[in-house]
């Protein structure tokens, strides 16, 4: 799909740069930053990958830092 957005002139000066140092067109820069960008802030992801930690280790808290963070807060 084709689409026009509007960046600063630094930003896109910087990409053109970045995307000749990386031997990518323009497109595929583009396509790899808003593919990355996404995902970072894809809130299912997250909540998947935390329970995929949290199946094979505890999520409780050792219990002599539990007992440290009980006393600081006393």
């Amino acid at each position: 799909m084709k689409v026009v957005v509007s960046i600063p002139d630094p930003l896109f000066t910087a990409a053109e740069k970045l995307a000749r140092r990386l031997n990518l067109s323009a497109d595929q820069l583009y396509t790899a930053a808003l593919e990355r960008f996404v995902q970072d802030y894809d809130d299912e992801a997250i909540t998947t990958k935390l329970n995929e930690v949290y199946a094979s280790e505890a999520s409780t808290l050792d219990p002599v830092l539990q007992s440290i963070q009980s006393h600081s807060v006393k």
